[in-house]
């Protein structure tokens, strides 16, 4: 099958021979109950501006020179409209998200396709072979492949495994929407760091609030703040009452003083409480990193009601590996996993399932003495508790060793926010 740089430039000629131009681009639609754009025109440099000839004018396409069927005086130009897709000026060189490989690729080249009379855009080539193609490489490149016993083969990706979104802006940004909630948030934040401002915006407007919130906490609270930047308070705020508390306070920590507070007041009373006390301890203190969402238990409950009540807590909290005992005065006194809790008969008293010598944190204890208290316990997370014995939090493994473990490894941070 032809490919778009194949066929741009060519010579187009009416039905007495007569050189009208050359092809410079086509003019794509897509049909609602197609995936596939469709060529419904093509455009003609000329002496004197561009003409946009109907398709069904033309007799050859894929040929060293395209023929039409019609005399030049004789042709009626093809109306364009608002959405109308430009194959090379509004496709080529533009970024596109690969949800098989989860990475932003460039458009090299197009390949097109013959299907019963008329001619779509069938896939997406993305390799060097694209490239070199349109430099006109791609036939002295392949000989030099062979002569070292080595095949050239294009990156080719099927037009139907991307979406193109509209915009006020030259620019155009294919992305799967559909497909996009498919994605694991870390994915979805790599592939944010490698977009550029406008096109991250695009992404980020296609997201529902619960999945932009998830992609948020997978990148620094500086780039959280360069995303949000643009975005309305009241979107913002709702977003916040998504993200975890102490992902929450690591956000409105890096935004400008007077507008965390604006988006403080308009979030719920609840939400707001808990990233208010939160943002009161230094950043790299385990209270500012501790999560208040946990599940804490009265000891005199039994397995069975404890189960019941988790089922009714799954949604509000971030872990549930462990799960706390508190006396009626919210003192720590004992600690038991899932696993000790589902392994029980129905009808144990938490207090005899509970491990009463607790391992815990003070609020005032480093992000170092954290990691350290986490790795040499072998903990998924430890309780942060005040100089009562109150549980005010816990910290989770993934933010003590924040410190340990370089953030590239652990984050997708930008590599370049332009």
């Amino acid at each position: 099958m032809p490919y778009l740089s194949e066929l741009t430039g060519h010579p187009v000629a009416d039905i007495d021979g007569e050189r009208i131009g050359r092809l410079d681009d086509l003019v794509a639609v897509v049909p609602q109950d197609l995936s596939h754009p469709k060529i419904v025109a093509l455009v003609v440099k000329r002496t004197g501006g561009p003409l946009l000839i109907p398709l069904a004018d033309v007799v050859v396409l894929f040929a060293p020179a395209v023929a039409l069927n019609k005399r030049l005086a004789d042709l009626v130009p093809y109306q364009p409209s608002e959405h109308d897709l430009y194959l090379t000026r509004d496709v080529l060189d533009k970024q596109i998200i690969d949800t098989d490989g989860v990475r932003v690729v460039r458009v090299n080249d197009l390949e097109l396709a013959r299907v019963n009379g008329d001619f779509y855009v069938a896939n997406v080539d993305i390799g060097g072979l694209g490239l070199m193609r349109r430099m006109g490489l791609a036939r002295p490149a392949e000989k030099v492949a062979v002569r070292m016993g080595r095949k050239l083969t294009p990156g080719i990706i099927s037009w139907d495994a991307v979406e193109l979104l509209s915009s006020d802006q030259p620019m155009r940004l294919k992305v799967p929407s559909d497909k996009i909630a498919d994605l694991h948030p870390a994915d979805l934040a790599e592939i944010i760091s490698d977009l550029t401002r406008a096109e991250s915006s695009h992404l980020l407007n296609s997201l529902d609030v619960e999945t932009l919130a998830d992609t948020l906490e997978e990148v620094e609270p500086d780039f959280q703040a360069s995303l949000v930047e643009s975005m309305s308070d009241e979107k913002v705020a709702d977003l916040l009452e998504e993200m975890s508390p102490d992902e929450a306070a690591d956000l409105l920590a890096e935004l400008p003083e007077d507008r965390s507070l604006e988006l403080l007041n308009l979030m719920e009373q609840d939400e707001a409480a808990d990233v208010r006390r939160l943002l009161t301890y230094p950043v790299d203190s385990a209270g500012g990193i501790m999560t208040t969402e946990f599940v804490a238990v009265r000891p005199d409950l039994t397995a069975e009601q404890t189960i019941a009540y988790l089922r009714k807590m799954a949604q509000e909290v971030e872990t549930i590996n462990y799960i706390y005992a508190t006396d009626r005065d919210n003192r720590l006194v004992g600690v038991f996993s899932l696993q000790d809790l589902v392994l029980a008969h129905p009808k144990t008293p938490i207090a005899h399932i509970m491990h009463d010598r607790v391992v815990t944190l003070s609020p005032a204890d480093t992000q170092d003495q954290a990691a350290q208290t986490i790795a040499k316990y072998n903990l998924a997370a430890v309780p942060v508790v005040d100089d009562e014995g109150r549980i005010q939090g816990l910290v989770t493994a993934d933010d003590a060793l924040d410190k340990i473990i370089p953030t590239a490894w652990k984050k997708r941070i930008p590599r370049m926010y332009r």
